[in-house]
């Protein structure tokens, strides 16, 4: 098994080419790293941002530079000893015409060779497009259709705006008659008359095997499976052998080729049957090194059947933010947001609303395709064919919205021990909540998923369908509504997370790592993703917050109170809301940049800017005041003057008081970086840079996370500290110094050292002395090696910046216990083992790492 010493995580496109990024390789190895993760590389709808819109997966986008471009990549990666890490997204593609196979679906329809590639219903009176800006009877009578020859293949489509969709050829006669069309004369004259003509376009559109629809229809009415809600991306049937041959081939051939040592699987849960897919792409790939995109529950395990490496890693930025909250503090939190925001601090009571919500309403047409599969299977037994459509309705929704975890993974060999204490877990919360009066109903559904008996093909598609759902919707429902609403504490409402688990004590931590030692050693580990909610550095910064609860409370209501004439009356309440100005506030807090002064006008209202956009989507995604389908601009203005009002010049004091207070929580939030980046670096698993997080990351929630990285800046950077004395970094954390000076003596640790990190154990290290509690220690050990590691945490009042490594003499009467022997330590000094002050570790970095001699 190739296993890479460290990912370094491109995203490609917005400027980042084959050809730029064959120009950083070389930084990249002085760095460290032995792999670039690349972002999705396959041709994408045109303008796409992220790649993950395949329009072919049989091409290398031209966009990106191409075959000739990814050459030039491949041969600085071969040149300077980089292996690739690929990102390939088997689960949908784009719903576009530069979509080959699609384009040929919307010309054939059903007798296309690509019609059963994507998952759609073809017992469906007509393929519905939901694009239309309007009713479509509205845009046939204002003139918004039109036929037009399309300058690529020289056919006559069908226009809407600039939308051109192909024509059945049997549906040319409709407006050519016995015309020759293969005079264009005779086809551009015969094209002119029919656009003359409602009738005529109505007919031609009726003849096709696609409807233009509303774009509201969607939720209800679509006759494919989508991502999550967004009509734009169509699900693909790679359980089908011909499908799953036809999407990996590119992928596969790159691997046979040499060039890619490693793929990472997107959305693994939108397949109809991981487990399978990942045998097959074992069988298919010969790879070891498989990663799957899967967000945890709490208690949730990988399925070890699964043949890959392990997750993409959200589960340990989860358990590292854990560790830097204290827990303690959870009713004074508690107390400060309610009382401030009027909001119900019951997590899972949200979630629960959230989920019957976003099913009934958002997914309200895959609700109803599961209601018709169980009426089906129920009108066919005496026993249960009296179960009415809105009784089955109801026992779906609540079952659904029960599910603790993203889904189940019920394959044809039925429910395993894991699937059946789900669904068991999710029937008793439905049978507690009485929504459902008859738990007959419940106990047929249930069974539906569980029964090993009557696998009728209906059956089967309504496991298939209802364990599909379960997974937007609880992302939906949490990640992209609860999370924008239960802000709390804002840190702990990330990707993978759990924002009602307030705070970890250090056995639970030492208890996760050593399962993850044992099971899943060489699973990613990451903390800043292009999914994650804000970046890494921002997270450990406002995780400090929650060692000062009462404070922070009563700064949010002091500037609530300072700027009351920023806020407007609406005939809904106050914009912003309570609510949004504690969520505000939290987001300025964390993406304040380090280096950014009052002074430097231009550098504030980038800031504003940013924040104007970020408040904006979190917004829309609370789905409150404001939402993506039901803009409230009046409130969402608002919102936005009052965040800019805040950066105005004539405001400057006020501004000053909020950077007054994100001064008080801004070294402990150094000080928890560089640990969150110690543990990242040094537990079991590979660790993975996010693009630009060599320095620290304060951005927030995508399109932020996803801005260029100055490379120019971090090279100069990297060429500095490679001879700088650790004591001399911390004067410069306001450059970024500190971090990554540690990340290039970590890595190349990690690379002198591969083996024990790829086969080492994990070991909890014992603290004594009087502030043990605000301190973790472990090692990893193989064959008599060691390595240790020895990091603070909840340190807001142990911070001092005047002082060498600002928390050093804090700690003088703290002390690690070394096993015998003798340990260098990453800094430079050695000491023997026995009872170590940590001050003494900490006297240049607050971190220590330390290895065997």
């Amino acid at each position: 098994m190739t296993i890479p010493c460290a990912t370094y995580r491109l995203q490609f496109r917005e400027g980042m080419t084959f050809e730029r990024a064959a120009g950083i390789v070389p930084y990249l190895a002085e760095l460290g790293v032995s792999h670039l993760y690349a972002s999705p590389i396959f041709t994408a709808a045109p303008g796409s941002t992220h790649g993950y819109d395949v329009a072919d997966h049989q091409e290398l986008d031209p966009v990106l530079g191409g075959e000739e471009g990814f050459a030039v990549l491949a041969e600085a990666l071969k040149a300077n000893g980089i292996g690739l890490l690929l990102d390939i997204v088997p689960n949908h593609m784009a719903v576009s015409t530069a979509n080959p196979w699609w384009r040929d679906v919307l010309k054939h329809g059903q007798e296309s060779p690509f019609a059963d590639h994507f998952d759609i219903d073809w017992n469906a009176p007509k393929l519905l497009l939901p694009v239309l800006g309007e009713p479509y009877g509205q845009a046939l009578a204002e003139g918004r259709f039109e036929l037009r020859m399309d300058e690529a293949t020289g056919e006559p489509v069908f226009g809407y705006y600039d939308l051109s969709l192909p024509l059945s050829p049997a549906s040319l006669s409709l407006f050519a008659g016995e015309a020759d069309l293969s005079d264009p004369a005779v086809l551009e004259e015969a094209v002119a008359q029919a656009n003359g003509n409602k009738d005529i376009l109505h007919r031609i559109h009726e003849a096709q095997s696609w409807r233009l629809a509303y774009w509201r229809l969607a939720r209800e009415a679509l006759t494919y499976r989508r991502f999550f809600e967004i009509s734009d991306l169509i699900g693909v049937r790679v359980e089908d052998p011909a499908v799953f041959a036809d999407v990996h081939k590119l992928p596969l051939q790159l691997v046979e080729a040499g060039v890619v040592d490693g793929l990472r699987i997107d959305h693994i849960d939108g397949l109809a049957d991981p487990k399978a897919y990942l045998a097959e792409l074992r069988q298919n790939s010969g790879l070891d090194y498989v990663l799957v995109e899967k967000i945890l529950g709490a208690d949730e395990d990988l399925r070890p059947e699964w043949r890959c490496a392990g997750t993409t890693g959200y589960e340990v930025a989860r358990l590292i933010t854990a560790l830097q909250v204290e827990p303690q503090h959870r009713e004074a939190m508690n107390r400060g947001w309610t009382r401030f925001t009027g909001e119900d601090a019951n997590f899972a009571g949200q979630v629960l609303a959230a989920k019957r919500r976003i099913l009934t309403v958002n997914l309200a047409g895959e609700l109803d395709a599961l209601v018709r599969l169980a009426a089906a299977i129920a009108s066919r037994d005496i026993a249960t064919r009296d179960f009415g459509c809105d009784a089955l309705r109801l026992a779906i929704v609540e079952l659904a919205a029960a599910m603790p975890v993203y889904r189940t993974y019920i394959d044809g060999d039925g429910a395993l021990d894991e699937d059946r204490a789900i669904i068991e877990r999710a029937v008793g919360r439905v049978e507690r909540g009485r929504e459902v009066e008859d738990d007959r109903v419940i106990a047929f559904i249930a069974a539906l998923l569980l029964d090993p008996t009557g696998g009728s093909d209906a059956r089967v598609q309504f496991i298939t369908r209802f364990q599909q759902t379960t997974g937007p919707l609880m992302a939906k429902a949490v990640e992209d509504t609860v999370f924008y609403r239960f802000n709390r504490l804002i840190a702990l409402n990330e990707v993978g997370a759990e924002p009602d688990e307030f705070g970890l004590d250090a056995d639970a931590f030492h208890a996760a790592m050593m399962k993850r030692a044992e099971r899943w050693p060489h699973a990613l580990s990451a903390t800043a993703t292009h999914d994650t909610k804000r970046g890494e550095d921002a997270r450990a910064r406002l995780a400090v917050i929650s060692e000062m609860p009462q404070e922070w409370a009563a700064a949010v209501s002091r500037w609530h109170e300072a700027a009351e004439d920023l806020r407007e009356t609406l005939p809904r309440g106050p914009a912003p809301t309570p609510g949004a100005e504690w969520l505000f506030y939290q987001a300025l807090a964390g993406a304040w940049p380090a280096d950014l002064s009052l002074q430097d006008e231009e550098g504030l209202q980038d800031l504003a800017e940013r924040l104007v956009a970020f408040m904006t989507k979190a917004l829309r995604e609370a789905k409150r005041h404001t939402s993506w389908t039901d803009q409230n601009e009046p409130y969402e203005t608002a919102v936005e003057n009052y965040v800019r009002g805040i950066f105005a010049p004539r405001r400057r004091s006020f501004l000053r008081e909020i950077r007054a207070l994100i001064a008080i929580i801004e070294p402990a939030g150094i000080v928890n970086s560089l640990a969150q980046l110690v543990l990242k670096l040094m537990l079991p698993g590979v660790p993975d840079i996010y693009q630009g997080c060599e320095l620290f990351d304060s951005s927030m929630v995508d399109p932020d996370n996803r801005r260029p990285a100055d490379f120019e800046l971090r090279q100069r950077l990297l060429r500095e500290v490679r001879e700088m004395p650790a004591a001399e970094t911390m004067e410069r954390w306001r450059e970024g110094v500190p971090k990554l000076w540690l990340l290039t003596r970590l890595l190349e640790l990690r690379r002198t050292d591969a083996e024990l990190f790829d086969r080492g154990g994990y070991e909890a290290m014992e603290i004594v002395g009087d502030e043990n509690m605000h301190a973790i220690a472990f090692s990893r050990v193989l064959e008599g090696r060691r390595v240790v590691i020895a990091v603070p945490r909840l340190v807001l009042r142990h911070c001092e910046p005047g002082r060498r490594s600002w928390i050093s003499s804090a700690f003088a009467h703290t002390r690690l216990l070394l096993p015998a022997g003798r340990y260098r330590c990453l800094m430079g000094k050695t000491v023997d083992g026995g009872e170590v002050a940590l001050s003494d570790l900490w006297q240049d970095l607050p971190v220590a790492v330390l290895k065997t001699e």
